[in-house]
């Protein structure tokens, strides 16, 4: 069974594609789907920021490919997991929440790392030494869900 994973941030042009990315490079995509999205439409149909393409290429990501979306209710029917780059997405994303159900699945990205930094910062207004630290923020608790994700297989296969 396939495991469905959406990453959210506010224009999915450079935290979100980046966690796409990384996430992708962690699993099999067979097991795995992961995309991302934004809750603001402000850059549907565009690539993701250059300087979000050129920290993942610095760590053979190739993000280059993803096209930015918006959040849409029908997410939640869609994806197992939901995880929000920082508190403002998280509140957006929750605030189109119906059941109980839907509430469970959207998560802080951050929560899953050990770092004390629980919201993923907006590196767009900054230069490229905030994507570097985006990146390796993102990176952390990546390995963390793919790890998670990865071992869950793992326990269905051995059933």
């Amino acid at each position: 069974m396939q495991t469905k994973v959406l990453m959210v941030c506010l224009g999915n042009i450079c935290r979100s594609p980046l966690a796409e990315g990384i996430l992708k490079s962690k699993t099999d995509s067979q097991f795995v789907l992961v995309d991302s999205a934004g809750t603001a439409g402000y850059h549907i149909g565009n690539n993701p920021d250059q300087r979000s393409v050129a920290v993942a290429k610095k760590y053979g990501i190739d993000i280059s490919g993803q096209r930015c979306r918006k959040f849409s209710y029908i997410d939640f029917a869609q994806f197992d997991i939901i995880y929000a780059m920082d508190l403002s997405n998280y509140n957006d994303i929750m605030a189109l929440t119906n059941d109980k159900n839907e509430i469970e699945k959207v998560k802080l990205l951050l929560e899953e790392g050990s770092s004390s930094v629980k919201e993923v910062p907006d590196p767009y207004y900054g230069g490229a030494d905030g994507f570097e630290e985006v990146y390796n923020l993102i990176n952390e608790a990546c390995t963390v869900i793919a790890e998670k994700l990865n071992s869950k297989r793992s326990s269905q296969n051995a059933n």
